[in-house]
């Protein structure tokens, strides 16, 4: 029996084991025998996007529902190693070490949080980088919420004004009354750059400083964190902020596990896939998601986000099938690029373009921020095995319409 594995049911790994689902049954008989194997450490597809949200109660999907209607097998353990000259993935579970053999690997481990060695921070710090960390983060808060009021309490740092710290800190004042912290609350935005959403340009930097100030997040910008403790944070200015919450939000990397293949990296560890998701250098191997780099409209690469993950993992999983079988395989070109930054209570920034031009703002980009994180993201969850495989199509979506 052949193997496609596919290590990583995020973004990227779920629509790679789907689309090669699909793929396979379009081939039919000649693929039966076709082994389609995920393994992911937990057995839930996260939306990750979501983890900075006040209600986390549908952002962790039980990964039976998504595939086994479509007959692709699912394994909960680590991945160790990955030795492609062998064909062999090392993977662990609670019964220790076991090798497992491929024909085709898909490689979608997607990323990581970059961690400092920074005093305290491991101890002390909390994130949203993954479900379980960010449901840590909300028991927190309760708790904090049941305690004496003070200063402390009721002060959060957010490390990182970019996207996810953006997003982090715009929504803490609702996370905050929900976990019954009322009364006055501070919570505090920082960065090592002299401006927020460095990225952003010059278009949309004053529309999320807008909504900053409205919502009442204060910045302290050109500063870096010396230690954190379990009741404060240093800056290297000098200034020491008395919190119980510090939400580290400053950089991500792609999955460790693109270190064991010899092959170039790019500056956060992804490799070079071309335009049907192979890895360059390696013989059986294509990557999607946040470990992988494509010039996707022959000029910029893929960013790390669910916009390019979701159809690089829907054409790798189309493309290792086509592969095995000796099938032409499809080229991804995306010829769009949009960000929707959420900005909590005050709405959300859409913006167009590798320019950032600003395209709407307010309740209208929120509407557009809810329907992509509550719908366009979703795969269909009433078990129905034609609907998923119909949305595993290797097919590009169009941009998000403005909805008001």
């Amino acid at each position: 029996m052949a193997r496609i594995l596919v290590l990583g049911a995020g973004f990227a790994g779920l629509w790679a084991a789907l689309g090669a689902a699909r793929k396979r049954d379009e081939i039919g008989a000649r693929a039966d025998d076709t082994e389609i194997l995920v393994v992911d450490r937990n057995a839930y597809h996260n939306i990750r996007v979501r983890n900075y949200e006040v209600d986390l109660g549908d952002v962790a999907l039980p990964l039976a529902g998504l595939l086994d209607p479509v007959g692709v097998r699912h394994r909960v353990a680590d991945v160790e190693a990955i030795d492609p000259a062998k064909r062999q993935v090392v993977v662990r579970t609670d019964a220790g070490a076991e090798v497992l053999t491929y024909d085709r690997l898909v490689l979608t481990t997607g990323s990581e949080l970059v961690r400092p060695a920074i005093p305290g921070l491991a101890a002390h710090g909390f994130d949203v980088d993954t479900y379980e960390a960010a449901v840590k983060l909300d028991a927190h808060l309760a708790a904090l919420g049941r305690q004496p009021p003070s200063a402390d309490r009721a002060t959060v740092v957010v490390v990182g004004a970019g996207f996810t710290g953006i997003e982090v800190a715009t929504e803490m004042p609702d996370k905050l009354a929900r976990a019954g912290i009322t009364g006055e609350r501070h919570v505090i935005l920082i960065d090592p750059n002299p401006v927020v959403g460095a990225t952003f340009g010059a278009h949309g930097r004053p529309v999320i400083n807008e909504a900053l100030s409205a919502l009442g997040v204060e910045t302290r910008l050109n500063v870096r964190v010396g230690a954190v403790d379990a009741g404060s944070i240093t800056l290297d200015s000098g200034e020491i902020i008395a919190t119980r919450t510090v939400v580290w939000c400053a950089g991500m990397r792609a999955s460790r596990l693109t270190a064991d293949l010899p092959v170039a990296h790019d500056r956060l560890g992804r490799l070079a896939v071309d335009h049907f998701m192979r890895a360059d250098g390696l013989v059986d191997v294509f990557a999607a998601g946040d470990v992988a780099a494509c010039l996707i409209d022959g000029a910029h690469p893929t960013v790390m986000s669910c916009q390019f993950a979701r159809p690089m993992g829907r054409f790798a999983g189309h493309n290792v099938v086509a592969d095995l079988f000796g099938e032409p395989l499809l080229p991804l070109t995306i010829d769009w690029y949009v960000t929707v930054l959420d900005l909590g209570a005050w709405g959300a920034l859409y913006t167009t373009g590798w320019d950032r031009e600003v395209h709407t703002t307010g309740a209208a980009a929120k509407a557009t921020k809810q329907t992509i994180n509550r719908e366009r993201i979703y795969p269909p969850r009433n078990g129905d095995r034609a609907a998923l495989l119909a949305a595993a199509a290797a097919t590009i979506q169009a941009a998000p319409r403005t909805r008001t």
